[in-house]
């Protein structure tokens, strides 16, 4: 080969060289490129994310906003917004109030024990029933003007809500489903949070014969017709004239009912029948 071929040769290898290195430096290039666009829209995907969180944690949850919402008060309920709730027949001279939490264990429990005797005394006539109805479970609070919603769930405040859906049907509506949601079926441990789920609470109404299939309750209890009035029955538990802080609590004439011990709601239906007989003679 002669030097010029060689030399020729050399050139057009160099050449082809050249020429590879330029095709993966454009390569390399247009990588750099794309990775650089994807990790901008990754950062602008994860403020929106983060800016999309943020808008969500400040916006009014449903409770909050019923807080606002014009309260519809249920049937067979009187006074200011619907929150007193007092059933009974009208010849019982004496009115025994009951406080209580839709969530509270105690209130369960007491339902389950003495409940059977408290409504036969009731059906009887002895005494008229009017119920307060606290959230605190919830974690609400409602000392001063305005309610306040809590972090500790929804279940007493949706509970509370379903009772005045009930309570829109009739009575006897609001005494059968009050007892199916303390019964030992379906109340909860205080830890579960089962009464926010709209589906459950119409569960335990269709356990009931007031209110199986009922639609009107159904769409009540879905809608959250009553939740407005379910944080105003609240406030009426939280500013109560009977100093009454803690669920279940018996007042009759003023006076707190209470057992053997002097001191605690009476949690069987012997010291039951003992403290209201007290009460209606005093």
């Amino acid at each position: 080969m002669s030097k010029r071929n060689s030399q020729a040769a050399k050139t057009a290898a160099r050449e082809r060289l050249r020429q590879e290195r330029e095709r993966e430096a454009k390569k390399a290039k247009a990588k750099r490129q794309v990775v650089v666009a994807l990790s901008v829209v990754g950062v602008l995907a994860a403020a929106g994310g983060i800016g999309y969180a943020v808008v969500q944690a400040n916006k009014p949850g449903a409770w909050d906003a019923a807080l606002d919402q014009k309260i519809v008060a249920p049937a067979n309920t009187s006074g200011e917004n619907g929150t007193t709730v007092v059933i009974g027949k009208d010849s019982a001279k004496k009115t025994l109030k009951l406080y209580e939490d839709p969530r509270c264990p105690i209130c369960a429990s007491f339902e389950q024990s003495v409940g059977p005797t408290l409504l036969s005394d009731y059906e009887a006539g002895k005494y008229k029933l009017q119920f307060i109805g606290g959230t605190f479970l919830d974690g609400d609070s409602g000392d001063g003007d305005r309610m306040k919603v809590g972090s500790n769930g929804e279940g007493s405040k949706n509970a509370m809500s379903a009772l005045g859906a009930a309570l829109n049907v009739s009575p006897e509506a609001f005494l059968e489903f009050k007892e199916a949601l303390y019964s030992a079926k379906f109340h909860p441990e205080e830890s579960q949070d089962k009464f926010k789920d709209d589906d459950y609470l119409i569960e335990i109404g269709d356990s009931t014969d007031a209110l199986k299939n009922n639609k009107k309750f159904q769409d009540a209890v879905r809608n959250g017709t009553f939740d407005a009035w379910a944080l105003a029955m609240s406030h009426t538990f939280d500013t109560n004239e009977d100093e009454v802080n803690g669920t279940p609590s018996l007042v009759m004439d003023g006076k707190k009912l209470t057992g053997a011990d002097g001191q605690n709601t009476p949690m069987t239906p012997d010291d039951f029948k003992t403290a209201v007989e007290k009460a209606l003679k005093g």
